[in-house]
């Protein structure tokens, strides 16, 4: 060996021995948080919630589960990880939040969360409006018109515990009870037993007009009157005098309460409305409609190129939409990107397609995408979004053409291993929700949040999909599912993906979604 070489060779020798002689155990271990990525129950008829960085995992469950008794029939965490004494072995116990510890050189502790609905009411013969049902307080108020026999009330129908439960004395359709003191009901069910307390007051009017929701071209007015009459509500413009009737087929009965529906009111009005219950009128209320606001660039006329990213926003303009080009230029180009094949012929539109980025068999599926918010960074080869801009007013749906080529699934991750060889599917999806702040998506499967559309932050949600070619321009509109008309949304998130399933790295590469002249609609 030359010289120089076993020169070479032996300092490397020595330093070896040298950190042989010198290793020790003060070295940290890696802070790796350990996350649950699935977990099951025996009867969930609904998705599991894991949310990484409250650390929580959320299990709605029907009320037919004894949400004492929970059986968790799977579940997976991060690889290498444990459970710390782990008590999902056995029935557990989700009338609380649950703390377990998962351990990766560190212990993290986690909470699994049992959401549970159970329908509950409690209505009699003649009945003023709703029953208020308090929960943590087994309490049931009712309201009766003050002429009602209190020591007759008549049951239509009642249900206080889960599917199954026993009472007594019997809730059954025609008991009757004696209002005039409190009624106390044993409600049982899976072996264990609670007292329920019925209460009865009595109003003087026979009718009221208790709120208006009121939005851009639409408004509900929710009253109470008697059970049984002829209920309904009036309306005019404050500047009118004349009073015009809500058809019955747009006035919805819930025992004593009722909501009129009103469509086709213009935008910026000053309305009065009064319910009705047979001849006898409730006090006038008067409300304002919204405005129509359409976001910028919902023709998609604007883009610009900055390097090798498009933007879908004119250069020097704010951006308002976003799209996952910043990462897909990392090993390839722009996926998602302006066309001049438009339905009117001039413009531009928008061009979505998934493509696989990467060198060999190492890469992922790049879902072409459009969405309103930003781009924030590149965490490995998985991105980090932030979905939803500032929206107060509250659309009915949301309108517009498409064109789709559907290509075979080639790119499937473990979850949808099931899909693969299968057509494509498109979606374009819109969202209104009222958390403080715009929603971050993280697609690593390791640290993995997307938007959940049960979620309950979720104000409103619809969408479109087609798992099957499209080749023309096509119109498409699709109503918003609201979980309530008072709420008051604070973002507003448009969602488009070439491959419904972009966000877990599944799709077809070749998928083209083509998009064009959105609208959102403020009539139903």
């Amino acid at each position: 060996m030359p010289k120089g070489l076993h020169s070479i060779a032996t300092l490397f020798s020595a330093i070896a021995l040298m950190l042989c002689g010198c290793i020790s155990n003060d070295i940290p271990y890696a802070r790796i948080q350990p996350n649950f990525t699935s977990l099951q129950a025996e009867g969930q008829d609904a998705g599991t919630l894991i949310d990484t960085v409250a650390r929580t995992v959320t299990l709605t469950l029907p009320e037919e589960v004894d949400i004492y008794n929970v059986a968790i029939t799977e579940y997976s965490i991060t690889e290498g990880s444990e459970i710390v004494d782990n008590p999902l072995t056995a029935p557990i116990d989700l009338s609380s939040p649950l703390t377990v510890v998962l351990r990766l050189y560190q212990d993290y502790s986690w909470k699994i969360i049992g959401n549970q609905t159970i329908e509950r009411y409690f209505e009699v013969a003649g009945q003023m409006g709703e029953s208020v049902i308090d929960v943590p307080g087994r309490r049931v108020l009712l309201t009766v018109n003050a002429s009602s026999d209190l020591s007759a009330l008549t049951i239509v129908r009642a249900k206080l515990g889960p599917a199954g439960a026993s009472y007594s004395p019997s809730l059954t359709e025609g008991a009757t009870f004696d209002g005039r003191s409190p009624l106390s009901v044993v409600v049982e069910a899976y072996g264990r037993a609670q007292t329920w307390t019925i209460y009865v007051q009595t109003m003087d009017v026979s009718v009221r007009t208790v709120s208006a929701d009121a939005w851009t071209c639409v408004a509900w007015i929710n009253c109470q009157g008697e059970a049984g009459k002829d209920n309904g509500v009036e309306y005019r413009l404050s500047s009118d005098t004349e009073w015009l009737k809500v058809d019955k087929a747009a006035v919805s009965q819930n025992g004593g309460n009722f909501t009129a529906r009103i469509d086709h009111l213009s935008p910026g009005a000053t309305y009065t409305v009064r319910a009705y219950s047979d001849t006898d009128y409730g006090e006038e209320i008067s409300f304002t409609t919204g405005a129509v606001v359409q976001p910028p660039n919902m023709d998609f006329d604007n883009w610009w190129l900055d390097g090798k990213i498009w933007c879908p926003w004119a250069e020097g303009a704010d951006a308002y939409w976003g799209t996952g080009n910043q990462g897909a230029v990392t090993l390839g180009t722009s996926n998602t990107t302006p066309t001049e094949d438009t339905p009117s012929g001039s413009g531009w539109a928008a061009r979505l397609e998934s493509r696989f980025v990467g060198i060999g068999a190492l890469g992922k599926l790049a879902a072409g995408n459009l969405f309103v918010g930003s781009y924030v960074r590149t965490v490995g080869t998985n991105g980090v979004l932030s979905f939803g801009r500032t929206f107060k007013e509250r659309p009915t749906g949301l309108k517009g053409m498409f064109k789709y080529h559907s290509a075979t699934i080639d790119r499937a991750s473990d979850e949808f291993r099931q899909l693969a060889g299968r057509p494509d599917t498109c979606i374009v999806w819109v969202a209104l929700i009222d958390t403080d702040e715009p929603l971050e998506i993280r697609t690593a499967p390791n640290d993995r949040q997307l938007f959940d559309p049960a979620a309950d932050y979720v104000v409103a949600y619809g969408r479109m999909q087609s798992g099957e070619s499209v080749e023309n321009w096509t119109p498409f509109i699709f109503n918003l599912e609201y979980k309530s008309t008072s709420r008051v949304p604070k973002y507003i998130l448009i969602t488009c993906s070439a491959s419904k399933y972009g966000d877990y790295f599944t799709g077809g590469s070749g998928s083209v979604l083509t998009l064009d002249d959105f609208e959102l609609t403020y009539d139903y």
